[in-house]
């Protein structure tokens, strides 16, 4: 899986490491940088949003059918607290495996375990052409 994740630009440019990955669910972390901050320290939502949905397509990949490629096609974040320092643990898991879409759940949480934000994620099935 964490070659699946150095294949994507971004996301290698963000830092993001994939710390488990099975097709029930996917786990990452995301250190603390200024570079990837806002005013006052605090790490950028747009930061936390890509981390989420790294961890989804990955989670999402997983569950496809032989051939077949994802793409996101709608993701909704709620926002709970600050990034000031450490780093930020992900847990994605799918809520819906379908032939059409894979929706995923996305956990973020900091360094001390407090929920930072939460995602949900639909995938699309694109078949193999």
């Amino acid at each position: 899986m964490q070659d699946l994740i150095d294949s994507m630009p971004f996301a290698r440019e963000l830092g993001i490491e994939v710390t488990a990955a099975t097709p029930e669910e996917v786990r990452g972390r995301l250190a603390w940088s200024e570079r990837l901050c806002t005013a006052g320290g605090v790490m950028h939502g747009g930061v936390l949003m890509a981390f989420a949905d790294t961890l989804g397509a990955g989670c999402a990949f997983l569950n496809l059918p032989e051939g077949a490629l994802t793409s996101t096609i709608e993701s909704k974040t709620n926002f709970f607290r600050a990034v000031r320092e450490g780093h930020v643990e992900g847990t994605a898991r799918p809520l819906h495996v379908g032939r059409s879409t894979i929706v995923i759940q996305t956990d973020l949480s900091d360094a001390g375990g407090r929920r930072v934000a939460q995602v949900t994620q639909t995938q699309a099935v694109i078949g193999p052409r």
